[in-house]
């Protein structure tokens, strides 16, 4: 049975996504955090983009710089921040600095149920339009398509 991703606007700022892994939590915890597991399924493959580089640096006050290519643009894509909590197999907290004004604040929590986990994805925008725009634009759409990458993923590593 294929597991659903679940997406809801919680409030004016909130952003909630939802979905059970098979996989125990550290394993699911290390495809969030290896940057050479991160490369392999966190940009959704329809969105025709590519990884140039992946740097992680998964601890508190720790940093992280995704930096993307696609074919329609000259211009490299990159997402950045810092880490601001990091609970092993727990919980991951981290800012989104690529935009002007700062971006987002991204938490995730890691929860066994059995032997899978419940990821939870929390992202905190700055303002009401700040999340508008970011559903206007597309960018939060790839979800569930990156979830059903990570699922291809955890098959090889559990």
């Amino acid at each position: 049975m294929k597991n659903r991703t679940t997406v809801e606007r919680k409030s004016e700022r909130e952003l909630v996504v939802t979905r059970i892994f098979n996989g125990p939590p550290r394993i699911v915890f290390e495809a969030w955090t290896r940057p050479e597991l991160l490369k392999r399924w966190w940009a959704p493959k329809s969105f025709g983009v590519s990884f140039l580089s992946c740097d992680a640096d998964v601890r508190t006050g720790g940093t992280y710089r995704f930096v993307f290519g696609h074919p329609a643009s000259e211009q490299p894509m990159a997402f950045f921040g810092r880490y601001i909590e990091v609970t092993p197999h727990s919980r991951l907290v981290w800012t989104n600095d690529e935009g002007r004004e700062g971006g987002a604040v991204t938490t995730v929590t890691f929860e066994e149920k059995g032997c899978q986990t419940l990821v939870v994805m929390h992202d905190l925008y700055l303002s009401k339009e700040a999340l508008d725009d970011a559903i206007a634009s597309g960018s939060t759409g790839g979800t569930g398509e990156t979830f059903e990458q990570l699922d291809e993923l955890l098959v090889t590593l559990v």
